[in-house]
């Protein structure tokens, strides 16, 4: 059936009250989406944008037996139910063969390839990694820099796998230099060792639906990462969600959807991974570095009509970048749907990208904690600009009122902002480290009476007496100036609507008398041009709430983004402290000779200085000014 509204969700899960209930595990439902038919294409992949044309391919049947392949590799090299095969890489058909088998075979660990080698190592030490799926030194030698770093630290590692790239190359016939080992733990081909196996059968029993399938490091814009768990079920389920959600619109056996976000994300993963396998659709996976491949944008509409693309997800920057690329003479009428969920979209963004395109975009909302997808507009139904659609079936989500300490109140009424709160059984169990689970989860009746677990999401929003959900920001990005609780969308949203304006992010100020104040970075559409005193007057022009007007605008080149185009508003509220620290210096008289800021897990925010005459009335009088203000000071760091 079409879904159109929340009254079809709830007809559906009226004649369907657990059709989940059967699902086993991610490698069974991807044998299940290859049974619908074996010979045709499950997945392509182009290394570089100019090949698009001419990308290696595999039928549901070699996938398949590849990732049985895999499963039984890990199987022989040791890895068991419990133990961890970390997947440093990236958008790789190799990744796809090596993520699903480490499932089966154990847990797969998705790390992001961009972090520097000391963080990754702390994050594979805390998952208790034995075994590394990466690149060689092709095609980026970087990735195997950092994955050295960061295996010096790893105690229980027993070895690393590595693929060559370059072999997707037309007439590619080299092969990468490995050295034997590294720390004194084996490096072994990737696809020397994959040829070994049979890709017949598995020659061990599958993983069950709550066996844990996978690690992820939240990202976003909230900090440091946490380890998330997903068990079978989680995946099994969302994908199952998903899939029925989107039927015939985006999942549907034979139609292409288009894969250029990072595979270490739950989105790119599950929302444009297992969820079209289940449905016999066919992932375009457009390079190995995604959206940052050079060339890929600029050829993006010709890829779309060559491939026949019926969908793609995208952030807002791609969007941004997308409208500026030429389209004249190409036939895109196969392109009906796009998603954008990663971070919310400007609306004039999101009303020129349809006017100009005719293509529809279909705001979604999920977080890894909830597997990946929790709402999206509906694709038969109404898209409401700005809100995040309506609950995916077989998953309960409202809002609530808690206290500052979490603990439920009451549920919030239509329109009414409160926590995000989901349950279901695509939500997640738990964080491996059991200390950060304690304040996540609430005991309480849903809006339906049934009294369930229920995930705090710590997002906030608002549900209309139709189902649509709206984001109103996130609580811990709350700017709190005097007491005053100050949303940055409301900032943020205003500032979009100038014409020069293509993104804007709001953060707070640290102030010695307000505690914070607003204050906003501005990236500017290309070839437009504005100043920061105009964009303060418009600000202080649109912004109804008083309060809220930015007290400085600061116009940057590109606003700090994670790997997955989400703004990285830590960085920001880091440029801000340094500032402060640097006018308080100036008005002490004191000479830094030394600063820089940092996010500490326990601490927080950290600003590290130390002056140039630490005996001088200067020193003191700045050791003085920084003690008004609530960030972390330290004076001592081993590191300056």
């Amino acid at each position: 059936m079409t879904i159109s509204s929340l009254r079809d969700i709830r007809l559906l899960e009226e004649s369907h009250i657990d059709p989940m209930s059967g699902l086993g595990s991610t490698y069974e439902m991807i044998a299940n989406g290859a049974a619908i038919d074996p010979g045709s294409i499950a997945l392509s992949f182009f290394l570089r944008s100019e090949d698009f044309k001419t990308p290696v391919t595999w039928t549901y049947a070699d996938l398949l037996a590849d990732i049985t392949r895999a499963a039984n590799m890990f199987r022989r090299l040791g890895v068991d139910r419990g133990d961890v095969v970390a997947y440093i890489l990236p958008n790789l058909p190799e990744t796809h063969i090596a993520l699903w088998g480490a499932e089966t075979a154990g847990i797969a660990f998705a790390v992001n390839p961009l972090l520097d080698g000391s963080q990754m190592g702390q994050l594979l030490q805390a998952a208790n990694t034995r075994w590394i799926v990466t690149v060689g030194s092709n095609p980026d030698p970087e990735i195997w820099k950092r994955v050295e770093s960061a295996a010096e630290s790893l105690t229980q590692l027993r070895g690393l796998l590595c693929i060559d790239a370059l072999k997707h190359l037309p007439g590619y016939a080299g092969s990468q230099a490995l050295p034997t080992t590294l720390d004194n733990v084996p490096v072994l081909d990737f696809h020397r060792e994959l040829a070994r196996e049979s890709g017949d059968e598995l020659n061990f029993t599958p993983p069950g639906p709550e066996d844990i399938a996978a690690y992820f490091c939240t990202g976003g814009t909230t900090g440091l990462p946490k380890i998330a768990q997903h068990t079978h079920r989680n995946e099994t389920s969302n994908a199952f969600q998903v899939k029925t959600f989107v039927a015939g619109h985006i999942v549907a056996p034979g139609q292409t959807v288009l894969t250029a976000l990072p595979l270490f994300h739950a989105n790119a993963q599950l929302g444009t991974g297992l969820a079209i396998f289940a449905g016999g659709g066919h992932v375009l996976l457009a390079s190995a570095d995604g959206y940052r491949t050079p060339g890929l944008i600029e050829h993006f509409w010709e890829i779309i009509e060559h491939h026949r693309v019926a969908s793609f997800s995208g952030v807002p920057t791609v969007y941004a970048g997308l409208l500026q690329t030429p389209r004249t003479g190409l036939d895109l009428a196969c392109l009906n749907r796009a998603i954008c969920g990663a971070a919310p979209m400007p609306v004039d963004l999101f009303r020129n990208f349809e006017k100009e395109t005719g293509v529809r975009i279909l705001e979604a909302y999920g977080l890894t904690e909830g597997t990946c997808v929790a709402s999206i507009n509906p694709p038969d139904g109404e898209s409401r600009i700005g809100s995040i659609g309506i609950r995916v079936p077989w998953q309960a989500m409202c809002t609530m009122i808690v206290d500052n300490n979490g603990n439920f109140e009451r549920l919030a009424a239509s329109d009414e902002v409160g926590a995000i709160c989901l349950s279901g059984p695509n939500i997640f169990p738990g964080y491996l480290n059991p200390g950060q689970n304690r304040d996540i989860w609430i005991d309480a009746a849903g809006p339906d009476g049934i009294r369930r677990r229920w995930l705090n999401t710590g997002d906030l929003g608002r549900c209309d007496a139709d189902g649509y959900f709206w984001l109103t920001g996130r609580k811990k990005e709350l700017i709190i100036r005097g007491g005053h609780n100050i949303d940055p969308k409301t900032i943020e949203e205003v500032l979009a609507e100038h014409p020069a304006v293509a993104m804007a992010a709001a953060v707070g100020r640290p102030d010695p008398r307000l505690g914070e104040i607003p204050v906003a970075y501005v990236q500017l559409r290309a070839g437009l041009d504005a100043d920061a005193s105009s964009l303060l007057k418009f600000a202080a022009e649109h912004i109804s709430e008083r309060a809220a007007a930015p007290k400085a605008i600061n116009i940057v080149d590109a606003l700090p983004v994670t790997a997955v185009g989400k703004t990285f508003k830590p960085t920001l509220s880091m440029w801000e402290i340094e500032s402060v620290v640097r006018a308080e210096a100036e008005a002490a008289g004191a000479e830094l000779a030394e600063l820089h800021v940092e996010q500490d897990a326990k601490s927080g925010f950290v600003a590290y200085y130390r002056v140039r005459d630490p005996d001088s009335a200067g020193a003191t009088a700045l050791g003085t000014a920084l003690g008004r203000y609530t960030f972390k000071i330290s004076s001592t760091d081993p590191t300056l």
